[in-house]
Order: structure tokens, then C-alpha cells, then sequence
């Protein structure tokens, strides 16, 4: 004979029964909180560019980070592709040359 009672789940008290409100669900709240708050705050910071980049401005005015020299590169030079715009650090896309050398940027040397 058992020595304790056990009732079915359909018999269970409100206190036996699992608490609605988990240390799991409390956890996903927070990771959740925390993956909205990340992007939220990215796509704040890439939402101003996007307007300013029309079709056809395919010129990457980057600053290097050694000198904080501007310079611009242009589609099939050696690190175009490798070349990252961020325009929190003031760098930013050209539609021609001609608009790059008038803001003041140089073209790459590669």
C-alpha cells in the first residue's frame, strides 16, 4: 500500500497545479527584451541612410580608421567589396566621382 495519496491531474488543487507564470517564461521575457532592444536600436541608426541611397550611388565614401582620411571607392576597385559604409562614423555614399572629390574625399589608390 503507498504510504502517500495521488490523485489524477483532474483532481489537482490550484496550489498542486503548475504556477501560470514560470522562471522559463521570465527568462524568455527578458532575452526577448533584450533582442528588441538590440535591433530597435539598429535599425534607428541605419533608417537615416537608406533614403539618402538612390539607385545608381554605387560610390563608397569610407574613412579610414588609421589617418581619418576620407576616401571614396568605386565599383570593381581592389577593396570595394570589402569596403563597409557606416555613417555613424561620417562615411557615406556618392552617385558620381565628381560629387565625392567636391565634398572633399579622394579616390582609393587599389
Amino acid at each position: 500500500m503507498p504510504t502517500h495519496r495521488s490523485f489524477s491531474p483532474k483532481y489537482r488543487t490550484k496550489k498542486q497545479s503548475r504556477p501560470r507564470f514560470t522562471m522559463e517564461a521570465f527568462y524568455l521575457a527578458i532575452i526577448g527584451a533584450g533582442v528588441v532592444g538590440y535591433f530597435g536600436v539598429e535599425v534607428a541608426d541605419m533608417s537615416a541612410p537608406v533614403p539618402a541611397f538612390a539607385v545608381g550611388c554605387t560610390i563608397k565614401g569610407n574613412v579610414s580608421i588609421n589617418s581619418g582620411e576620407r576616401i571614396y571607392h568605386v565599383p570593381g576597385q581592389e577593396y570595394y567589396d570589402a569596403t563597409r559604409i557606416s555613417p555613424q562614423y561620417g562615411e557615406k555614399w556618392f552617385c558620381s566621382e565628381a560629387e565625392a572629390r567636391a565634398a572633399g574625399w579622394r579616390r582609393a589608390r587599389r
